[in-house]
């Protein structure tokens, strides 16, 4: 995850740079002739853009080359979460799942996203209970009894990324911290379900924001999902408190995760003040999140990690 919180400032590059002829190569690499391939897209956003709505930036829509590089990287790492799921128990240190990750990522000729980003100095993000995110793998966090821990992995491969994070109960889970392990994940596939082209981002924002309120949690505000593929975060800063028929307007070849971070009391966060990485929750309850990277397509979504 590891949010860079980007907005678009709006406007498309494509207003601006001279567009292919009807019958020239399109610009995305397809080898189809522009007038059968995005020529449609492109005068759709063009009069969307001129009704004031917030579109794309070419550059965010991913060529069919582009999504088949990073469902490989996808691969790793649903494999590695998978492995995970396999290995993760009460008594191990979140510093093993580091190693797990780490190994079997470069195993499978990948790269942890994660490891040196921006100083981040682990493989993958092990949050535990009333950890929001960005949770340091440590020797000293043993998984106890009763532990809910969110495990968030990022893969490159050959300059491609992907991006999922997924929940994990360990032992005897409380009802009440099960329960809230629940209603995100459901918050997430709610919001799934609001991945339609030519939507908005304010359509899924408010499926998940109305679905977690209304079981009594909050959403963190401040940190959200972002666009992943080429990069490991790019435009548009996908938020959880949004509107319907708002924000950027959903584009076939968009990739973005959809991960609310949805806590059990209050939406106020703070943040580690010896490494400013970590981030939990002010009040001390717990918070859970789930993460997946969903391809906008022509006639729906493409879950390609989760």
């Amino acid at each position: 995850m590891l949010p860079e919180g980007f907005l678009l400032n709006g406007g498309i590059d494509m207003l601006h740079d001279k567009l292919p002829g009807r019958n020239d190569p399109c610009w995305c690499g397809s080898g189809r002739k522009y007038k059968s391939c995005h020529a449609q897209t492109d005068q759709r956003m063009a009069a969307l853009a001129a009704q004031g709505h917030l579109v794309p930036e070419r550059k965010l829509l991913k060529t069919p080359a582009q999504i088949e590089k990073i469902r490989q990287s996808a691969k790793i790492n649903v494999a590695v979460l998978d492995e995970i799921g396999r290995q993760i128990h009460e008594g191990m240190a979140t510093s093993e799942i580091d190693r797990i990750v780490y190994d079997m990522t470069t195993a499978m000729g990948g790269i942890p996203a994660p490891l040196n980003y921006k100083g981040y100095p682990y493989s993958v993000c092990t949050s535990v209970n009333d950890q929001v995110c960005h949770g340091f793998p440590s020797e000293k966090v043993i998984l106890r009894d009763g532990d809910i821990v969110n495990v968030d992995c990022s893969t490159i491969l050959d300059g491609y990324f992907s991006d999922s994070s997924r929940m994990y109960c360990i032992g005897q889970v409380s009802e009440e911290k099960r329960k809230l392990v629940e209603v995100t994940r459901e918050c997430v596939e709610l919001g799934l379900q609001e991945v339609k082209p030519w939507g908005f981002l304010g359509d899924m924002s408010q499926a998940v924001h109305d679905h977690a309120k209304k079981h009594g949690y909050s959403v963190v505000k401040e940190i959200g999902g972002h666009g992943v593929g080429l990069e490991f975060h790019e435009d548009p800063f996908v938020s959880y408190t949004g509107v319907r028929g708002t924000d950027m307007v959903l584009v076939p070849g968009m990739i973005f995760t959809i991960e609310p971070m949805v806590n059990m009391g209050t939406d106020a966060v703070c943040t580690h003040i010896d490494n400013d990485w970590e981030i939990f929750t002010a009040d001390g309850k717990p918070s859970a999140q789930w993460e997946l990277m969903v391809l906008v397509t022509e006639d729906g979504y493409e879950v390609l990690s989760w």
